[in-house]
């Protein structure tokens, strides 16, 4: 995926706090969407990158649209490919979570085996194209106590319900008013998405009318695997428009 981008854009790939190959945040480091928001920022200011052409995918979709209404000039275009949105297995999820000794639980069970379980956990259309370098990708921050602590708080504090629910009023307030989303925005969403349903898509559409809105078929959650040359081509279309 970054080959078939990467001779049309100059690439910066960042890994949120804790995840990927990035340092394990401390414990008392906020996680919360608006906290990864602000993050956001602070390494485009860092890496002198503001109002970028930008790329956000799943969680990082979300956390993008989050900063794009906290500041519009952080973005010249902003495509999202099926960030998550309300629904009622996050608002399950987020008491289960509170339930003393739970989050401990689940946090020993996916240390436990840490590469069975990333390959357990990610799911392609294509489940022949999974590999032990990408288990390693995702399994290797479970490994120790406090990067499996950090996963269970990614599955808690960025996608709490009340936020979301805040962020789709927005939203909705926006669209009301005839404001609209303040930059131009494309959302991609895939039919057959195990992780975040397709009517997370049709939800977000309905709330940015304005946006261009794209289904993917034959494709997961992870179309950049499962179908990369559609979906750089329908981003390079998208972010090379002036």
């Amino acid at each position: 995926m970054c080959e078939l981008l990467g001779d049309r854009f100059r690439l910066v790939v960042p890994d949120l706090p804790g995840v990927g190959r990035s340092a394990i945040p401390a414990a008392d480091r906020p996680l919360s969407g608006a906290a990864l928001g602000t993050f956001i920022g602070e390494l485009q200011e860092a890496l002198g990158i503001g109002g970028c052409l930008t790329v956000g995918n799943s969680l990082g979709g979300y956390l993008c649209l989050r900063a794009a209404l906290q500041d519009p000039g952080r973005f010249a275009r902003l495509a999202v490919v099926h960030p998550p949105m309300f629904e009622p297995r996050l608002v399950a999820l987020h008491p289960a979570l509170a339930v003393p000794g739970v989050a401990a639980v689940l946090a020993r069970v996916a240390r436990h085996d840490p590469l069975r379980w990333a390959h357990s956990q990610v799911h392609y259309y294509d489940e022949t194209l999974k590999s032990l370098e990408e288990a390693h990708e995702y399994g290797d921050p479970l490994a120790s106590a406090a990067g499996a602590r950090a996963f269970v708080r990614y599955l808690n504090d960025p996608l709490a319900p009340r936020p979301l629910r805040r962020f789709e009023r927005e939203l909705q307030r926006l669209r009301d008013s005839g404001a609209g989303f303040p930059l131009p925005l494309m959302l991609v969403y895939a039919r057959e998405d195990p992780t975040v349903p397709p009517k997370a898509g049709r939800r977000l559409h309905a709330l940015v009318p304005d946006s261009e809105f794209h289904w993917m078929g034959e494709t997961s959650h992870f179309p950049q695997v499962d179908r990369p040359a559609r979906l750089a081509e329908l981003l390079v279309d998208f972010l090379e428009r002036p």
